[in-house]
C-alpha cells in the first residue's frame, strides 16, 4: 500500500508551518512599502515627478496608471522602490529630483530610512504597552541576598547612568552591557541625588554555563531594577529611550564587526532573518508572549533605517553624503562620477548579499 506525502500531511499541519515565514515576509514588505512610502511622500511635497512606485522586483503582477505615476505590483517581494524623473541622470524637466534645490533633495532622500526608524519606535511603543510586565527602568530597587554588588558602593535608589563608560539610556542596555563583557568587573557610572558618582571594579559572581554547545560565562545579577507601570507618561519616553539603545546596537555590531570581534559569516541576510521572525512569531503564539517578536521587529526596522543612512555607496546615505558635499562646496559633484562610485558600491553590496545568503543556506540546512 502506497501513501502519498500529502496524504500524511493535514492542512492545519501545513499552515502551522507556513504562517510564520507569511507574517516574516508581510513584516519585510511592510519595511519596504514604508521606506519609499516616506521617498514617495517627500517626493510629492516638493513636486518631483515619480516615474514608478513599485512594491517588489522582477516582472509586473500588477500595474496602472495615475496622471505621471505608475503604481505596480512586481513578482518577486524581495524589494520596491520609487524611480524619481533625473534620479540618476539629467534631465531637463522642472519636476526632475536633479533639478530641486539640494536641501529638499536631501530629504527625499533621508525620508526613507528615518521612516523605517520612526516604525521601530512605533512597535517599541506597542511592545511596551501591550506587555505583562512593568516597564524597566536604569534605578536599582532592591538587592538580592548576600548581593555582591551592594558592597562595593551601589545602593538602593542609584540611577545606573553609564557602565563601563557607555551611556545607559534604558533597562535594554543595562542587560546588553553586563551580558556581553568577559569578566564580570564593571565601572559605573551612578546618578545619586542628583550627582555624579563613579564606582569602579564592581566585581559581581560569575560561573560558566553551556549556550549553543560552548562554555560561556556567565554574570550572576544580584541587583533588581525599578519596575513601572505601562501608561502614556511611561510609554512613550522608554519607547524613545528603547529606541535609542537600539539604534546604537547598529554601531556597536558595526565597530564588533571591523575589529574582528564577529565575523561577516555571522552577519543574517534577508534569509537568515526571515527564518528568525518566524521562529520569533511561531514561539511567541506557543508563549502567548508577543515581546521578543516585538523586540526583533523594532530591532530590524531601526537596523534597517539607520544602516541605510550610512555614508556608503549605492545606500541612501551615500547619496546624502554627495548632496551634503554640494551643499558645502555650492557646487554639483559630477554625475559621471557620482554614478561610478554608486555602481562599485552596488557591486560589492551584492556581493556580500550573495554571501550573506550562501550563509543562511548553509546554516538553514546544517540546522
Amino acid at each position: 500500500m502506497t501513501v502519498s506525502i500529502f496524504q500524511t500531511l493535514s492542512i492545519g499541519t501545513v499552515l502551522g508551518k507556513v504562517w510564520p515565514f507569511v507574517v516574516a515576509i508581510f513584516f519585510f514588505g511592510l519595511l519596504i512599502f514604508f521606506h519609499e512610502l516616506g521617498h514617495f511622500i517627500f517626493a510629492r511635497l516638493f513636486r518631483v515627478k515619480v516615474n514608478e512606485f513599485a512594491m517588489g522586483m522582477g516582472p509586473a503582477i500588477f500595474k496602472f496608471k495615475k496622471k505621471d505615476t505608475q503604481y505596480s505590483l512586481r513578482l518577486l517581494p524581495i524589494g520596491g522602490y520609487c524611480a524619481m524623473e533625473g534620479e540618476d541622470s539629467e534631465s531637463e524637466d522642472d519636476g526632475a529630483f536633479c533639478n530641486k534645490k539640494p536641501w529638499q533633495r536631501f530629504i527625499i532622500v533621508a525620508a526613507g530610512g528615518v521612516v523605517n526608524i520612526i516604525m521601530g519606535v512605533i512597535i517599541v511603543m506597542i511592545m511596551l504597552a501591550t506587555s505583562k510586565d512593568l516597564i524597566g527602568t536604569p534605578f536599582i530597587h532592591s538587592f538580592t541576598k548576600d548581593a555582591v554588588s551592594s558592597s562595593y558602593g551601589l545602593q538602593v535608589g542609584d540611577e545606573l547612568y553609564k557602565i563601563n563608560g557607555r551611556r545607559i539610556f534604558s533597562d535594554y542596555d543595562v542587560s546588553y552591557f553586563m551580558s556581553t563583557d568577559d569578566d564580570g568587573v564593571f565601572d559605573f557610572t551612578i546618578k545619586r541625588n542628583g550627582k555624579k558618582i563613579d564606582i569602579n571594579d564592581v566585581k559581581f559572581k560569575t560561573e560558566m554555563a553551556e549556550y549553543d554547545g560552548e562554555e560561556r560565562l556567565t554574570i550572576i545579577y544580584d541587583f533588581i531594577i525599578v519596575g513601572v507601570e505601562p501608561s502614556v507618561k511611561t510609554v512613550i519616553p522608554a519607547a524613545f529611550r528603547t529606541s535609542a539603545s537600539y539604534a546604537r546596537l547598529v554601531y556597536i555590531s558595526l565597530f564588533d564587526l571591523i575589529t574582528g570581534k564577529y565575523h561577516v559569516s555571522d552577519l543574517s541576510g534577508p534569509i537568515g532573518t526571515v527564518n528568525y521572525i518566524a521562529d520569533a512569531a511561531s514561539e511567541s503564539v506557543k508563549q502567548t508572549d508577543f515581546t521578543f517578536l516585538f523586540v526583533l521587529m523594532a530591532l530590524i526596522a531601526i537596523n534597517i533605517g539607520l544602516f541605510n543612512l550610512l555614508p556608503l555607496p549605492a545606500l541612501d546615505g551615500g547619496r546624502l553624503l554627495f548632496i551634503l558635499v554640494e551643499m558645502i562646496t555650492r557646487k554639483p559633484v559630477p554625475k559621471k562620477f557620482e554614478g561610478w562610485v554608486h555602481a562599485v558600491g552596488m557591486v560589492l553590496l551584492l556581493a556580500l548579499m550573495a554571501f550573506v545568503s550562501f550563509s543562511d543556506i548553509w546554516k538553514l540546512i546544517k540546522g
